[in-house]
């Protein structure tokens, strides 16, 4: 017997509509000479973490939740179906040595960007540690960043007590000189969740923060259209690092560093859509989604839904 009537051994089964293109079905490996609308690439190191985490997983599991969305959008009345994205594919990451973790991140990155198949790229991590080898590689290769970046936590915490972990990435690059204070943006920044000194270092450095309360008073597309019109006069591109846990845990309860009093989801979704629109706007990454403590997927589908407002210009 040839083939089978019902089975399609190594693949999953799953309903099929002919009239309706979902955006995993956009995806294809990328192979050399190859040339596409968005590069996607999986940094799934999360052994830098400092609340347990298993946000590894999250490339594979953001992937597949990919599958619950279409590429037509009813609100633009447009379909997105012809956008080709090229999976690039995860990161080997070493099992124990972090720094040749953070290398092996950064390469990758580079050898990526140098083939030129894009022009535009989505890195999902892993944990926010995977930011400082990854905006590394694109100032390298690009010159001048600057990065909007949604958080509840700065991300500026000292070596000396931990090393390179997931709640130093921003320091080490404005420290080592790859990112300038001024050409960073904190967005969602939340109460009651950092220490005085790092927010002190961030304004002693020109990071321009936004609370949680501006947000409130101001809204965040406003302040997100902004910045990104400040940043777009005195960098080259612009890079987005969407840390999940700037959402509320209502949205995202798959989260190392879960809490209240976050972003909506719609908040998130609006605020990242106005950013993409930016045609400076080069690359995004997806971090601290943990799949193992996830409810039905609620924050990789955000996460997702995330990546589709990024997508979809």
């Amino acid at each position: 017997m040839d083939k089978f009537s019902f089975l399609h051994p190594g693949m999953k089964s799953h309903f099929s509509d002919r009239f309706v293109t979902r955006i995993s079905d956009c995806l294809g490996w990328y192979k050399e000479g190859m040339s596409g609308d968005v590069g996607l690439i999986g940094l799934p190191a999360s052994k830098s973490s400092i609340t347990p985490s298993h946000s590894s997983g999250a490339p594979q599991t953001i992937r597949s939740c990919l599958n619950s969305y279409t590429t037509y959008s009813g609100e633009r009345s447009k379909d997105y179906k012809d956008l080709r994205i090229l999976d690039f594919g995860d990161v080997r990451i070493h099992p124990t040595n972090l720094d040749e973790t953070i290398s092996r991140l950064y390469i990758s990155v580079k050898e990526m960007l140098e083939v030129r198949a894009c022009e535009r790229y989505v890195l999902l991590g892993g944990d926010h540690g995977v930011s400082y080898p990854a905006i590394r590689a694109f100032q390298d290769h690009y010159g001048t960043v600057g990065v909007i970046q949604w958080d509840a936590h700065h991300d500026v915490r000292n070596l000396e007590d931990g090393g390179r972990t997931n709640g130093t990435p921003f320091r080490s690059l404005v420290e080592s000189g790859h990112l300038k204070g001024d050409h960073l943006v904190q967005v969602g920044i939340r109460d009651f969740s950092n220490a005085m000194k790092y927010h002190e270092f961030a304004k002693d450095h020109g990071i321009k923060v936004y609370t949680m309360g501006d947000v409130e008073q101001t809204g965040i597309v406003p302040i997100v259209k902004k910045e990104v019109e400040r940043l777009s006069k005195i960098t080259n591109i612009i890079y987005l690092s969407v840390d999940m846990d700037a959402a509320d845990q209502a949205f995202a309860p798959g989260c190392p560093a879960i809490g209240p009093g976050g972003l909506t989801s719609r908040e998130l979704l609006a605020s990242v859509s106005e950013a993409a629109k930016h045609e400076k706007v080069k690359a995004m990454d997806i971090v601290e989604v943990d799949p193992a403590v996830d409810f039905r997927d609620m924050t990789s589908r955000l996460a997702a839904h995330v990546m589709v407002r990024f997508l979809f210009l």
